[in-house]
């Protein structure tokens, strides 16, 4: 498996101490491959399911919590702020949104649960620094809230890529318009879904019943 690699002016880090520790704070593409993350089973159905619910724009990103038939119970969506890409800053946002949608399962023996990550941005699909440092701090918020690590997937101008493992596809992709909300949550029964976003609020509350 290859990879490409791409630098912006957002991920460029200086040779400081503190750059240093924000290097430290991120994983290349061959740590992430080699840690043992559960592959989708179907991927493009998660990425579009997202894309409808939350309707990402560069800079947004979307965890979600899946169950261990790969339902969707929980997700949440926020743009980052922050000009370098620092895993521990991404870390505690992630941490905090899943905080606000999904108890913790601390108290279990092994997690049953998974928590993957859509971050949509400019750019192509080539592995970027700001990648590293959200692969880094998806692993660790999910670490601290007893959740498995799961897929971190971008979503660009081309199309979206499950990173780690070759997989994606041209739609959804960052400039496609959200397609019908019923075609997600239709199945054989209803799914308590927690969710908090900035998508539409008859979108929202469609996604909560």
């Amino acid at each position: 498996m290859t990879f490409g690699f791409a630098s912006s002016a957002a991920t460029t880090l200086g040779g400081s101490a503190d750059s240093a520790s924000r290097l430290a704070r991120m994983l290349e593409p061959a740590e992430w491959a080699e840690a043992g993350i559960p592959l989708l089973r179907n991927p493009r159905e998660v990425v579009s399911g997202l894309h409808i619910r939350h309707q990402p724009i560069p800079s947004t990103a979307v965890v979600a919590v899946l169950d261990h038939e790969e339902r969707l119970i929980a997700s949440a969506s926020f743009a980052r702020r922050s000009v370098l890409a620092d895993g521990w800053e991404l870390r505690n946002a992630l941490l905090a949104q899943l905080r606000r949608v999904i108890p913790h399962d601390l108290r279990r023996r092994a997690p049953v649960r998974t928590a993957v990550l859509l971050y949509c941005r400019d750019g192509d699909e080539r592995w970027t620094e700001e990648d590293g440092a959200w692969m880094w701090g998806l692993r660790d918020a999910c670490t601290l809230h007893g959740l498995r690590c799961g897929a971190y997937i971008t979503l660009t101008s081309g199309g979206w890529q499950v990173l780690g493992e070759g997989r994606g596809g041209r739609r959804p992709n960052s400039e496609s318009p959200p397609s019908g909300f019923a075609d997600i949550v239709a199945g054989p029964g209803p799914v308590p879904l927690r969710t908090a976003s900035g998508a539409a609020e008859a979108l929202r509350r469609t996604a909560a019943r």
